[in-house]
């Protein structure tokens, strides 16, 4: 169509991020999550993982819920009555999806 601007694609994907998310918390974004090293197949080798430190990442049995570094951007939750902001969220969050890998990496000491 002539005279119509299409929105370029990192603003409708920006803007469509923040209605999705309005009203939500992410937990890369709070201070109680750490990232830990966690066992791999080889031996004297890990991945990284993020974990809460406050204990709120459980499993239906009660084990606690460990996820892999790359992802936990995308985890957010409505409330959470540890959650501590490491400033604001939707800044750091697009940055954290920017610079996190896109697979798991191996590491050894």
């Amino acid at each position: 169509m002539e005279g119509y601007e299409y929105p370029s694609p990192s603003v409708e994907t920006a803007e469509s991020e923040a209605v999705e998310f309005r009203g939500r918390i992410f937990c890369a974004n709070c201070i109680h999550c750490k990232l830990v090293p966690a066992p791999a197949d080889s031996e004297g080798s890990y991945r990284l993982r993020v974990r809460c430190d406050a204990g709120k990442w459980r499993k239906k049995l009660g084990d606690e819920k460990v996820y892999k570094y790359f992802t936990v951007a995308r985890r957010n939750i409505e409330n959470c009555d540890s959650y501590e902001d490491m400033g604001d969220a939707m800044e750091f969050i697009k940055d954290l999806r920017k610079l996190l890998p896109s697979t798991d990496e191996l590491y050894t000491p």
